[in-house]
């Protein structure tokens, strides 16, 4: 499977992000090497705290594949999941994270927490992190520091 490949995809739907002025992160969800559904930051587009990149591609493609379990997928997302995302790719038992940039403020993938791969949770998860680290991390300090530009101008 060719991580970066995949990752890039990540990156694309992060790109999306644009338009509605979120976080530009991005996820999607691969069984058998076929993207089975994608996701992006909608938080602000929706007035929705839950609508992470994460949650929108589990959901997606749990109505895809009509079960509660997707214990045959892999996640990509441009940024190591938050708690609550951690939390929901536990509970959907998502077997392997693939993450490019870390969260050193709220990521629960090793970072400041590890819900991925706690020892007293029923499922762990295998996490590979960094791929495409440099482009995810690129994404987000541009889009900070847009953000930062905008509100010292109001």
């Amino acid at each position: 499977m060719n991580l970066h490949y995949f990752m890039k995809i990540a990156l694309k739907e992060a790109k999306k992000c644009d338009l509605s002025e979120d976080v530009p992160i991005g996820a999607i969800i691969v069984q058998n090497n076929k993207i089975i559904s994608r996701g992006h930051n909608q938080v602000q587009k929706k007035f929705d705290p839950t609508a992470h990149a994460e949650l929108i591609a589990i959901t997606k493609a749990i109505k895809k594949t009509k079960t509660k379990f997707l214990d045959d997928c892999i996640l990509f997302s441009t940024l190591e999941p938050c708690p609550m995302c951690a939390g929901a790719i536990v509970l959907s038992r998502i077997p392997i994270v693939v993450f490019s940039a870390f969260d050193p403020k709220a990521g629960a993938g090793g970072s400041v927490l590890n819900i991925l791969d706690h020892s007293k949770l029923n499922h762990r998860v295998t996490i590979v992190s960094g791929i495409l680290e440099e482009e995810s991390s690129r994404l987000l300090k541009d889009f900070f520091s847009k953000l930062r530009t905008k509100n010292e101008q109001v």
